[in-house]
C-alpha cells in the first residue's frame, strides 16, 4: 500500500514538473510574469517532494542513494533543481531556471524508464565504501555545475543572436548582458572541474582497492578522462589566452554534449562500472 502511494506521489511530481517547465516556456515566449511566479512555486513543491523521496530512499537503504543508475539519475535531477533555484535566488538570472529544468525534466523522464536496481547484502558489503560514495557524489555535483554552465553559455548564444539581429524587447533585457553570462559560465566550470578531477582520482583509488580487475581502456574510464580534458582545454584557453565570447560558449556547449554521452551511453557500455550492474 505504501509503495502504491509513493508511486502516485512520484507521478504527481513528474506532472507538476512538466507543468512548471511549460509555464516557464510560456513566460519565455510571452514575458508572462504571472506564469513565471506560478512555475517557480510548482518547482519549489517538486523540490520538496524530490527531497522527501531522497531522504526516504536513504532511510530505506541505510546509505546515500546514488549507487545505481536509477538512484544516480534521480540525484542528478535533484542537483539540477537545487542549483537552479539557489543561483536564481542569489543572482537573479532570468530564464536560467527554465533552461536548466528543461534538462532536469528530461533527466526525470528518463529516470521513470530506468529499472530500479538493488544489490544483495554481500555484494553491498564488498563494494560499498566511503571512497565510492564520495566518488559518485562529487561526479554528479560536478555534472550539475557543468549543466548550469551549459545553460549560461546557451543564454549567451541566444542573447548574442538577438543583439546581432537587433531584436530589441523585454526578452533581450531579461537575459542580461553578455559579459555576465560569459563570466558565470566560466565560474561554474572553475568550480566543477576540480570536483570532477577529485571524483576521478577517488574512483581510480576505489577501483584498485575493491575490484579484481580494473582496465584503463574501459570505455567509461576513457570517456570520463575525455570530459576532464575537454573542460581543461576550455579553462586553459580561457585563462592563458584570455579568449572569451561566442567561440568559448560553443566550446562549452560541445563539451557538455560529450559529458552527456559519457554519463548516459558510456556508463552502459562499461565492463566494470558499478552502475552497469
Amino acid at each position: 500500500m505504501v509503495e502504491i502511494n509513493l508511486t502516485r506521489i512520484y507521478e504527481l511530481v513528474v506532472v507538476l514538473y512538466a507543468i512548471s517547465v511549460l509555464l516557464y516556456f510560456i513566460d519565455f515566449l510571452l514575458n508572462n510574469r504571472k506564469a513565471n511566479r506560478t512555475a517557480f512555486w510548482l518547482l519549489a513543491i517538486v523540490w520538496v517532494l524530490q527531497t522527501f523521496f531522497l531522504l526516504f530512499r536513504m532511510i530505506e537503504t541505510g546509505r546515500f542513494p546514488i549507487l545505481t543508475i536509477f538512484e544516480g539519475i534521480y540525484f542528478y535531477a535533484w542537483v539540477l533543481i537545487t542549483l537552479s533555484l539557489l543561483i536564481n535566488r542569489f543572482l537573479r538570472v532570468d530564464f536560467l531556471v527554465f533552461f536548466t529544468n528543461v534538462i532536469g525534466f528530461f533527466v526525470m523522464a528518463l529516470h521513470t524508464f530506468v529499472p530500479m536496481q538493488d544489490y544483495s547484502t554481500v555484494q553491498g558489503e564488498r563494494l560499498v565504501s566511503e571512497l565510492l560514495i564520495f566518488h559518485i557524489t562529487m561526479a554528479i555535483l560536478s555534472y550539475g555545475a557543468f549543466s548550469i554552465s551549459f545553460v549560461f553559455s546557451s543564454l549567451y548564444v541566444l542573447q548574442y543572436h538577438l543583439l546581432k539581429k537587433k531584436k530589441w524587447g523585454k526578452r533581450l533585457i531579461r537575459l542580461g548582458d553578455l559579459s555576465r553570462l560569459d563570466y558565470l559560465s566560466y565560474l561554474l566550470n572553475v568550480v566543477a572541474l576540480p570536483l570532477l578531477l577529485l571524483s576521478l582520482l577517488l574512483g581510480v583509488m576505489w577501483a584498485y582497492m575493491k575490484l579484481d580487475q580494473f582496465h584503463w581502456y574501459d570505455v567509461k574510464v576513457l570517456g570520463s578522462f575525455l570530459v576532464l580534458i575537454v573542460y581543461s582545454v576550455y579553462l586553459y584557453v580561457r585563462i592563458s589566452r584570455g579568449q572569451q565570447g561566442k567561440s568559448m560558449a560553443f566550446w562549452n556547449m560541445a563539451s557538455f554534449l560529450i559529458l552527456l554521452i559519457n554519463f548516459f551511453l558510456f556508463g552502459s557500455l562499461s565492463n566494470f562500472h558499478f552502475w552497469n550492474s
